[in-house]
């Protein structure tokens, strides 16, 4: 009776490329482990499509194939440890911790990004200390995948995030604080609250405005209630304190929709040949955050924000979170408006809420 495993994989040295990428498929479905070692030398292949169904294949025959790719990750062809780092980007796990944590000092920075990717999947604690150094790669891609699998780790990282926060390098700090914010850690609230206030780095202070956010503590509120009226962190801010849905920003968050408090040093900025008042940025966040917020006393607000072109839309989703109320303030509007395009904006609002035409 014929092998057709043993079938597939001579067929993986056909001079046909079609042949060798149907093979390589076939082999994958098979499920055979004697299949990884020639697959794994068709990543090698002249031809792309035959390396990816190689790859594809790899990546299905899963534990199998984990620990021979593992040992390609030494190899002197990167374009190999660059396919091998990105299967095991899917497929790794604690048998190969620590090729990954060496492939973190690689000179590809494909293999560098592929392989913190992997140890994020494998949630290993002890990799913490080897992903560190990625969060001020020079190389963006490599520091995101970094910080998403220190966020993966999850608690177990969440010291070690907090010592980076005071790193002399700013990179290293902004990392830190997207990944606390990812895992939204209630621990890091009071160090994020530190960094707001005494970091000398404009970006590292937005981020962990937005990281406060993200963690949605109310501890944070009165905080940042106090930065509203710095003007590089106010939009922000704001966001944030929609994200965190505390009813105690509703009257600063009205005082921004209705310009009450405009920040007198807001800036004008112009681009591509149009120019708009900056402050424009935090109203729609203060119209966004009102709807998340959900307190019904912040309806007329936002009913009267349908009357600015740049906040309607914004205004008009926002309404269509408080349900009735909404829906009774939203009719009046249409039985009074004359603006087409406002009428456009209540209707579909009120749409979402349920209403039809022949109700009004």
């Amino acid at each position: 009776m014929p092998d057709t495993v043993t079938e597939q994989i001579a067929a993986l040295r056909d001079e046909d490329w079609a042949v060798r990428e149907e093979a390589a498929a076939a082999l994958g479905t098979l499920g055979d482990a004697r299949a990884v070692a020639p697959l794994i030398r068709l990543l090698r292949d002249a031809d792309r499509a035959v390396r990816t169904a190689a790859m594809a294949a790899l990546t299905s025959l899963g534990p199998q194939a984990v620990e021979p790719l593992a040992a390609c990750l030494t190899d002197p062809d990167l374009s190999l440890q660059e396919s091998a780092a990105s299967i095991l980007a899917t497929t790794a796990d604690q048998r190969v911790i620590e090729p990954l944590a060496s492939a973190l000092r690689s000179t590809d920075w494909i293999v560098r990004m592929h392989a913190a990717s992997a140890l994020g999947r494998i949630r290993d604690a002890s990799t913490i200390g080897a992903l560190i150094p990625l969060l001020q790669d020079a190389v963006k891609a490599v520091r995101v995948e970094a910080t998403s699998a220190m966020a993966t780790i999850g608690e177990a990282a969440v010291p070690t995030l907090i010592a980076a926060l005071k790193h002399t390098e700013w990179l290293v700090r902004l990392h830190a604080i997207e990944a606390l914010g990812k895992m939204r850690a209630p621990a890091a609230v009071e160090p994020l609250l530190s960094v707001l206030f005494n970091d000398a780095d404009t970006a590292v202070r937005t981020d962990a405005v937005r990281a406060l956010g993200e963690i949605a503590d109310a501890r944070a509120v009165e905080f940042l209630l106090g930065v509203l009226s710095d003007r590089d962190l106010r939009p922000a801010a704001i966001e944030a304190l929609g994200k965190i849905g505390d009813r105690r920003a509703v009257s600063a968050l009205i005082d921004v929709v209705t310009g009450v408090s405009r920040p007198s040093n807001s800036r004008v900025i112009v681009g591509c040949g149009d120019s708009y008042d900056e402050e424009i940025q935090a109203t729609g966040a203060a119209v966004r955050a009102l709807g998340q917020i959900g307190d019904a006393s912040c309806i007329p607000t936002l009913v009267k924000a349908l009357q600015n072109t740049l906040l309607r839309s914004d205004a008009a989703a926002a309404l269509t979170r408080f349900g009735q109320p909404a829906q009774t303030a939203l009719l009046a509007v249409l039985r009074s408006e004359q603006d087409p395009n406002i009428i456009y904006h209540v209707k579909e609002s009120l749409a979402a809420l349920g209403w039809r035409p022949n109700r009004i």
